[in-house]
């Protein structure tokens, strides 16, 4: 069926099987208290964007997704105005990335 040729009906069964999804103002809300360790932004629901990052890759991807962020908040940090918070950034990307290491050392042992 073509979308062009759906009838009413047909949209209101496609609305019944596929209700939307429902967002509220605390979903959106953006926490600017700590902008290093977890930003509002990066926060949807119940998860956080880092954590459905690691879900989706290796253990050797994710490690070198937290090595680009943190070289990227090392080299930007003295062009952006917050050079602190950069910083703070990239040790916070450095932290996951050891962590990752410890724990791939801790399972092989």
């Amino acid at each position: 069926m073509s979308i062009n040729k759906a009838t009413p009906q047909d949209w209101n069964n496609l609305r019944q099987s596929y209700p939307a999804i429902e967002r509220t103002a605390e979903d959106t809300k953006v926490d600017t208290k700590d902008m290093v360790n977890s930003p509002g932004h990066y926060t949807y629901g119940n998860i956080e964007c880092i954590d459905a990052i690691e879900e989706s890759m290796s253990a050797e991807a994710f490690r070198g997704y937290c090595k680009g962020a943190a070289m990227k908040y090392i080299w930007r940090y003295e062009r952006k105005g917050k050079p602190l918070e950069d910083l703070q950034k990239c040790r916070w990307y450095l932290a996951r990335l050891i962590a990752s290491h410890q724990e791939q050392s801790e399972t092989s042992k």
